[in-house]
C-alpha cells in the first residue's frame, strides 16, 4: 500500500546522508509481516526469488521498457552506475563502506550499496535516471515488523524528468500493485 513520503523522510535512515540530492518518488508499505530480524529474508526475496509468478501486465510492461531502452540506447553500459554516474558507494561513510553491501545477483538490475540491520539500499542508472531502491525494516501497527520500500530518483535532465512524469500513471496503476502482489506471494511462499 502506498504510504506518505514522510514514512520514509521522518525516519533516521542512513540513506538520507548518502543521497540528499535524490528526490523521494514513492514510499510503500510491503505486505511482508515478520519479526525483528527478517530484513535479510526480504532482501533475498527481492534479489533472488524467480519462483513467484509475475503477472502478465508486469512482464509485458517491463519487456516493452527493456526493448524500448535497447532500441533508444537508454540502457547502454555507458549509462550505468560507474559509467554515467558515480556509485553511491563512493559516498559511504567508513562504517558503511567497511560493512556488508548486500547481494549483487546477475540478472537483477540493481547494484547493492549497503546493508545494515534495518535497511538496504540498491541503485541503478540509465540515460533517464539514477535511482535508489531503499528497503527498510520497520515496526508495524500489530507489534510485529514489515518491509517498507522507498524509491528515490535523480532524473537525468529534462528528458529524465519528462520520462518520470510519463511513466507515473503506469507505475501507480500497473507496476506497483503487481509488485506488491509479487512480494506478498513470495513472502507467503517462503513462510509456508
Amino acid at each position: 500500500m502506498k504510504i506518505p513520503n514522510t514514512a520514509h523522510t521522518e525516519r533516521p535512515w542512513r540513506i538520507h546522508e548518502i543521497a540528499p540530492d535524490f528526490v523521494v518518488e514513492d514510499v510503500w508499505a510491503l505486505p511482508t509481516p515478520g519479526g525483528p530480524d527478517d530484513l535479510p529474508r526480504l532482501v533475498r526475496l527481492i534479489t533472488t526469488d524467480h519462483d513467484t509468478p509475475q503477472p502478465l501486465v508486469f512482464r509485458v510492461l517491463f519487456d516493452i521498457r527493456w526493448k524500448l531502452g535497447a532500441l533508444l540506447g537508454w540502457d547502454d553500459p555507458d549509462s550505468a552506475v560507474g559509467a554515467r554516474v558515480v556509485s553511491l558507494r563512493e559516498r559511504l561513510p567508513d562504517d558503511l563502506r567497511d560493512g556488508p553491501c548486500g547481494p549483487d545477483n546477475e540478472g537483477y538490475p540493481f547494484t547493492s550499496v549497503y546493508l545494515t540491520e534495518n535497511e538496504w539500499a540498491a541503485e541503478m542508472a540509465n540515460r533517464t535516471v539514477h535511482t535508489v531502491m531503499h528497503i527498510g525494516w520497520v515496526p508495524d501497527e500489530s507489534g510485529g515488523y514489515r518491509g517498507q520500500m522507498a524509491v528515490l530518483v535523480k532524473p537525468n535532465g529534462l528528458f529524465g524528468k519528462a520520462y518520470m512524469a510519463a511513466i507515473a500513471p503506469f507505475r501507480y496503476v500497473l507496476v506497483y500493485p503487481a509488485l506488491m502482489r509479487i512480494f506478498e506471494r513470495g513472502w507467503q511462499r517462503q513462510s509456508a
